[in-house]
């Protein structure tokens, strides 16, 4: 389970990075409802200031359902965190039309994910594919931006984290500190974990403004030369 997993040195590793990019994009979104799919026993929303929060998970949390059929009515929701299930999912793509069914227009996707395309993806692919996360589906980072774009997201932000070997040692780990600066600097999609932030765009919506200000509007009244008062009151 990944909930074991990110109790272990190299899933503490992780969490810690990927809490603080959660924190720090989602604490200034505000709305009313906002949503967590997946890996409830972590709050990833908890910076968050809207009023109302609720999370669903395959196996725990406040709400089981499954992510890709959610009991939830329709642009009802204002944000939405995706931590690690796209790779779980066996319909990834039609997890993503889920999200997209129930965010408000505006409304903005958090996601997490593994990045193939990393030495966490080679490690998947030399054997290790028999406990999480390595059993999962790792999906390209521009396969996810394709698919997000024809469901009508634009991409806001994104960045790559854990770019350290895929080792579960914490000293090790400490070692390869140095490689979260220089991966950024060097190699910049090669991370172990990719976080996008979107927001859901409906084309051809506009607000509609009230009229109440047309009262305001006052025209001028052209007064007739013969109603017109000379002479001290004379006409």
């Amino acid at each position: 389970m990944m909930e074991n997993w990110f109790d272990s040195d190299i899933g503490r590793y992780v969490l810690e990075r990927e809490q603080a990019w959660f924190d720090a994009t989602s604490s200034d979104l505000f709305g009313f409802n906002a949503l967590q799919v997946g890996q409830c026993h972590i709050d990833f929303l908890r910076a968050n200031r809207m009023p109302f929060r609720y999370a669903t998970s395959v196996a725990d949390g406040v709400m089981h359902a499954r992510p890709e059929e959610l009991p939830i009515a329709g642009q009802s929701i204002d944000l939405l965190a995706l931590p690690h299930m796209l790779e779980f999912s066996p319909n990834p793509h039609q997890l993503l039309r889920e999200i997209e069914r129930v965010l408000r227009p505006e409304g903005r996707l958090l996601l997490a994910a593994f990045n193939p395309v990393s030495l966490w993806g080679l490690k998947q692919r030399l054997g290790s594919a028999h406990a999480y996360p390595w059993n999962g589906h790792f999906v390209n980072l521009a396969r996810i931006k394709d698919w997000l774009s024809l469901l009508g997201f634009e991409l806001l932000s994104g960045r790559m984290i854990c770019y350290a070997p895929p080792v579960n040692r914490a000293a090790w780990l400490h070692r390869f500190r140095f490689m979260e600066a220089a991966g950024d600097r060097w190699w910049a999609l090669g991370g172990g974990v990719y976080l996008l932030h979107a927001v859901k765009r409906v084309r051809g919506m506009r607000l509609i403004a009230p009229r109440w200000e047309d009262k305001w509007l006052v025209k001028p009244v052209l007064v007739p030369p013969s109603n017109r008062i000379v002479n001290n009151g004379q006409r």
